[in-house]
């Protein structure tokens, strides 16, 4: 009786799929203060985060008006990392009572 071969029912694995889910997201949130110009932000923006001007004073009239605003969302060692930038970036030279750079948290993006 001659022998038959039977081909297994599954592909052996290659080791390319990927069973690791993405890392989490968080977004650096800039917080309002009286202490810095529409200006001062749109140039901040333009210069840490490579905004267009046209974002960056939509951020600007967002985090006037409601307080806050999200400027970049990624995973948590780049948001970390942008938030010292904000925390670094210095007073606002076009106001005589700036004394420092204006805040921003970071905190977990929904969903």
């Amino acid at each position: 009786m001659p022998r038959t071969r039977i081909a297994p029912s599954t592909a052996p694995s290659t080791g390319t799929g990927t069973s690791e889910s993405p890392a989490p997201l968080y977004h650096v949130v800039l917080l309002d203060d009286n202490d810095h110009t529409y200006d001062y932000v749109i140039e901040m923006l333009q210069k840490l985060f490579i905004l267009s001007a046209e974002q960056a004073y939509r951020n600007a009239e967002e985090v006037d008006t409601k307080g806050r605003t999200i400027v970049l969302t990624c995973e948590l060692e780049q948001a970390e990392f942008g938030r010292e930038q904000i925390h670094g970036y210095g007073p606002d030279w076009r106001m005589p009572r700036s004394k420092g750079s204006m805040s921003a948290v970071v905190e977990p993006a929904a969903g």
